[in-house]
Formats: structure tokens, sequence, C-alpha cells
């Protein structure tokens, strides 16, 4: 009899539980949305043009699509926040920015001021981006100038209301000369020989392929395991967004709280970000479990259950400027870059996440690659955690 009532008992909990998780899923996915998306391509960067002697001329184009089928959606507003990053003090610099409108079927207004526009569904509209800096006086652009990071902030209007976005473009204005073979200063490792390879700040611009040529190839030689840092690529597929993308539930405003205060689930954006990928239900579930599991001594079980984005999702400051300001999420198939690296550059290729700890987590690697070797050879953290600009490590077995 007393087993009949606790088995009822445990019934109707889980029949609540069920239901509770069905409905956390279901708010989820008729919160409120907009479909369109923002992609940046086709930015140049001229230095000391005829008519603007000694500063530079940045231009490029942007794209709004919106996939939805039916709904239409209103851009009302939309407006550009450049910030430049340097090597000096760049109070001086003059900064001046222009978008002009290039939809499909309107003209553009030469004044520049963006007029309302509906993007329906299946269609896409775009925007021509232009910005010219000035040198102050006595001032170098050249020495002064490293990155340009172009904030796009704008509004989208529809049947979900009314939802600023905010999206980022990193723009590099120097690439570093890449390293020669006969130059190129080797770190002595555990039975290998190891080498960060500095780059320009990456961002969703870069082409990764393109960037390892650039940077590794004249280096490269066969045995060797080119590695690349999971947040570099990460960013270069455009995985980032700024936290005020996102709107935090009570689910992750309560459960956040839980998290130890320098993991990036312990803030109410940096879970959103973790349920927007997995859903409520799941993130839910994985603590219930984990937290029953860890009272018995089991720990780690919620990474496990919520999924490798758990781990890898990297909270305000968790990154080199300019994304210390956004939330940047793990790569995207990292197992199908590195095999499509791999036959494209003739050697092993790597995707890896390394801390200062000695900590050394192979995310992805191509099929015959060494993880072992990559433990010796990264434990020390060749590429560092600060602004080094070596998101590619290559190492070579002694």
């Amino acid at each position: 009899m007393f087993l009949a009532a606790v088995f009822k008992i445990v019934l109707v909990l889980a029949l609540l539980l069920g239901l509770l998780l069905l409905w956390l899923e279901l708010r989820h996915r008729l919160r409120p949305a907009s479909p369109l998306r923002l992609s940046a391509d086709g930015f140049t960067v001229e230095r000391s043009p005829a008519d603007l002697p000694g500063g530079y001329r940045v231009s490029g184009t942007i794209t709004i699509r919106n996939p939805h089928p039916r709904m239409e959606v209103f851009v009302p507003e939309l407006e550009l926040r450049p910030t430049l990053l340097g090597r000096g003090d760049l109070a001086g610099v003059q900064l001046l920015s222009r978008v002009r409108a290039d939809h499909p079927d309107e003209e553009g207004r030469a004044d520049g001021y963006w007029a309302a526009y509906i993007v329906k569904g299946r269609k896409a509209t775009s925007a021509r981006l232009s910005l010219e800096l000035r040198p102050g006086p006595g001032q170098d652009l050249d020495a002064l100038l490293d990155t340009l990071w172009l904030e796009v902030l704008w509004v989208n209007y529809g049947p979900f209301g009314r939802l600023w976005r905010r999206d980022g473009i990193l723009v590099p204005l120097r690439l570093p000369t890449p390293v020669e073979p006969a130059t190129a200063t080797w770190r002595a490792g555990e039975r290998c020989a190891v080498l960060p390879v500095r780059t320009h700040l990456l961002g969703s611009l870069d082409d990764a392929e393109a960037v390892l040529r650039r940077y590794a190839g004249a280096l490269l030689q066969p045995g060797d395991v080119l590695t690349l840092g999971e947040t570099p690529l990460a960013v270069m597929q455009g995985r980032y967004q700024h936290p005020e993308m996102v709107t935090p539930s009570g689910l992750a405003r309560l459960l956040c709280r839980v998290f130890h205060p320098t993991s990036s689930l312990a803030t109410a954006c940096g879970l959103q970000t973790l349920i927007d990928l997995v859903g409520p239900a799941r993130v839910l579930g994985a603590w219930l479990v984990g937290t029953a599991l860890k009272l018995v001594g089991s720990k780690g079980w919620f990474y496990r259950l919520a999924g490798e984005q758990a781990r890898l999702i990297d909270d305000v400051t968790g990154t080199t400027p300019p994304y210390d300001q956004t939330i940047v999420l793990g790569p995207h198939q990292p197992e199908v870059f590195c095999a499509r690296m791999a036959a494209a550059l003739g050697v092993a290729v790597a995707v890896v996440d390394v801390n200062d700890l000695g900590r050394v987590k192979v995310l992805a690697s191509s099929s015959g690659c060494d993880e072992t070797l990559l433990q010796r050879a990264l434990r020390p953290n060749p590429a560092g955690n600060a602004n080094e600009r070596t998101p590619v490590v290559l190492v070579r077995p002694a």
C-alpha cells in the first residue's frame, strides 16, 4: 500500500515536470522574434586615396534577408556606430560615416536618410556603407590604426513588435606580413617544435582557408599539425552577438545564479544564449539531472546533457577586444571544417580550446591527427590568452 502511494506521487511529479518542460518549450518557440538576418561583404580599404591624402576610405555592403515565406518586416531605422582600434591615441582622428540604401525596387535618397522599408517574405535588400578617416594634426594613420569595429544598429518592426538589433562587423585596416620559413622562431616542446603564427584580428569578413593559406601556407611541411583556436573560428563564422540582442527569460534569470561566478553561464544573457540554442526543456532537464547526480558525487553531468555549446559559450570579457563586448558561441561543425582544411592544405588540422591552466581540449581534428602530440605541444598554451593575435599554432613532431 505504501509503495503504491509512493509510485503514484512519483508518477504525478513526473507528469507535472513533463507538462512544465512542454510549457517552457512552447513558450520559447512562440516568443517574439524577427526572421531578418544581416550579413556583410565586399569591404575594401583605400589608404591615402588621391582625394583624401593621409586618410583612409572604407566601403562595403550589408544585405538584409528575410527567409520567412510570408511575414513582411519593416526596417524603419538603420545607423552606423564605428569604433577605431589602434596602437596609440586616436583622439584627433576624424571619422565620417554614410549609409546609402540600395533597395531593389526603390531609388536611394541622395541625402543619406534611411527611409522605412518593408522587406517582404523571401526577399532581401541592401545598403552601401562608406567611411572616411582623416588624420589629426601630426598624426600618421598608418602607424596608429589597426582595426575598424563597425556596429550596425537597426530596428525590426512587425507582428513580433519593435526589436532593436545590433550587429558588429570587424574590418582590418592593416594586415601583418606573413612570417617566412627562414625567419620563423620555433619553440622547443616535448618531442616537438611549436610555432605560434600571428594574424590580423579576425572577423566575419574573413575566409578561414584564405587566412590559413596566407599566414601558414609557406611554413607547412608533411607531418605538421595545424591548429586553430575555437573562438577565432567561431567569429569567422559570424557566431557572436551583442547582449542587447538577447532577451533573458525568467528561467535564465533564475538558473544562472547556481553557476560559478566565473562561468559564462552565470549571467542571464549567457545562459539565455544556451537556451536559445538547445531549448529551455533541455537546459532545465540537464540542470535537474545534473544537480541530482552531483548530490551523490558525480559531477559534470549538466554540461554533458546540455550539449557541447554549454562549455564553449564565451560571455562578455571572455575574448579579445572588440569581441569582449559580445557573446561568442562555439564553432559550427568543426569536424567538417577540419576535414575540409586538411584536404585543402595537405596537413592534419585541429580545432582546439586551450587555456593558461594547462587544459587542452581538441574539439575536432582531421583523420590521422595525433591528439597525444597536441596535448604535449599545447599544454604550455603557446597561443596565449591575451592580445597576442596568434590564433594559429603550427606543431611539428621532433
